[in-house]
């Protein structure tokens, strides 16, 4: 029968406790030198570098505090260097891990992996791998996308995310592989090749996430390298971080720092169309909106000539002539009329004056022959039976000549 509080039963803490204690008090490792090659190498925005030492055999975590680096001024580390660390070591309870608190480091040289990519980077690069000119731009708007990555791998996810945020027209082609192990380069080459076989995709995205230069190898290795390079559609390499460089970046079309940065550089972003869209719609309504009002102005000048030569304007103009043509007429033709009628006043004035009547009204008669109505002023003018009309004051006496005089 177990007893819980036997005093033989410890807590977790404290035997982290004990262990720890036990690390702190050996002078051996209060002062010690490891020599290794770095990997996983990151420095944060604390100043604080954390790493690991690895050997063929076996791998140690290390931290070097900001206080450390800055006392010691210690080269800028990077994977793959080979160094001998002075530190101690102890156990970091939280995470129960040995871990050299590193206070020193002295450069050695470059490690195996290091020099491993110097040298196939160098013989790439002859051949001309890296060119520019061979580099080809990516399509503007793919409408296949090809990925070549673990179908487990959360940068998968990433890049998904960012691909159906950007550019949801696209579809997405997934040519799965492992990205780290013994047999993940083969894979890789073999799923770029795939890609390129199947030939839908507009572009590939090699890709993985952050990881350590060991985990990070497999896109180091020349048969990925190789694979990209014979690859007849353009190649976006999208692996580790930002500081991370592997011969895959060299020989791709274009390199992007992340993953998720090789989703963005891969799509345009349908926001920035739907803001140009929102621009360009704008500007068209106001050209529309201006072409339509001087369009207006246009139809109402044109309406108004229209209106101003139009058979009824020119009727209505023509009809207010006659109307003033006329009006002017008849004034003066009732002025005309007016001086005959003062005319033919004066005249009858004048004739009035010689009328025979005033001469009858005072006691004479006007004889004339009734037949031609002759006035007769002599006796030679009649013969006997002519009849005569008398013309006396207020009337007329007819008579007949019986004989001459």
């Amino acid at each position: 029968m177990l007893f819980l509080d036997a005093p033989s039963i410890m807590s977790v803490t404290q035997v982290s406790r004990y262990m720890k204690e036990m690390l702190d008090s050996d002078e051996i490792l209060q002062d010690v030198w490891v020599r290794g090659e770095i990997s996983g190498c990151r420095t944060y925005g604390s100043g604080h570098c954390y790493f690991t030492l690895k050997d063929a055999e076996a791998q140690l975590p290390c931290v070097f505090f900001k206080h450390a680096r800055l006392r010691s001024s210690a080269p800028d580390l990077r994977d793959g260097m080979a160094i001998a660390a002075n530190g101690h070591i102890s156990l970091y309870e939280r995470d129960g891990k040995l871990q050299l608190y590193v206070e020193r480091i002295e450069p050695i040289g470059d490690g195996a992996l290091y020099l491993r990519f110097e040298q196939l980077k160098e013989r790439l690069a002859a051949e001309g791998l890296f060119d520019e000119e061979r580099k080809r731009p990516l399509p503007a708007q793919p409408a296949v996308i090809g990925i070549v990555t673990s179908p487990q791998a959360a940068a998968l996810r990433d890049m998904l995310r960012v691909l159906r945020t950007r550019y949801p027209l696209a579809s997405v082609i997934l040519s799965p592989t492992s990205v780290q192990g013994v047999e993940a380069p083969l894979a890789i080459a073999n799923a770029l090749d795939l890609l390129n076989q199947h030939g839908e995709a507009e572009v590939i995205i090699v890709g993985r996430g952050g990881g350590s230069i060991e985990e990070l190898w497999a896109f180091n290795e020349e048969v990925v390298a190789r694979a990209i390079a014979r690859s007849r559609i353009p190649v976006i390499s999208g692996v580790g971080h930002e500081t991370d460089f592997t011969i895959a970046d060299f020989v791709a079309d274009h390199r992007a720092s992340t993953p998720t940065a090789a989703a963005t550089a891969a799509v345009p972003d349908i926001a920035d169309w739907q803001v140009r869209i929102q621009a360009y719609q704008y500007a068209l309504t106001t050209l529309m909106d201006t072409y339509f009002i001087d369009k207006r102005e246009e139809l109402d000048q044109a309406k108004r000539d229209l209106q101003r030569f139009s058979p009824q304007m020119q009727l209505e103009r023509l009809h207010q002539r006659l109307d003033d043509t006329t009006a002017l007429l008849q004034t003066r033709i009732e002025h005309h009329l007016s001086l005959r009628g003062e005319r033919l006043n004066g005249a009858s004035l004048g004739l009035h004056s010689l009328s025979p009547l005033l001469t009858i009204a005072r006691g004479y008669a006007v004889v004339r022959r009734t037949a031609d109505q002759h006035i007769v002023t002599s006796i030679q003018h009649v013969q006997p039976g002519d009849e005569l009309t008398i013309q006396v004051t207020d009337g007329q006496i007819q008579a007949k000549v019986k004989q001459d005089a």
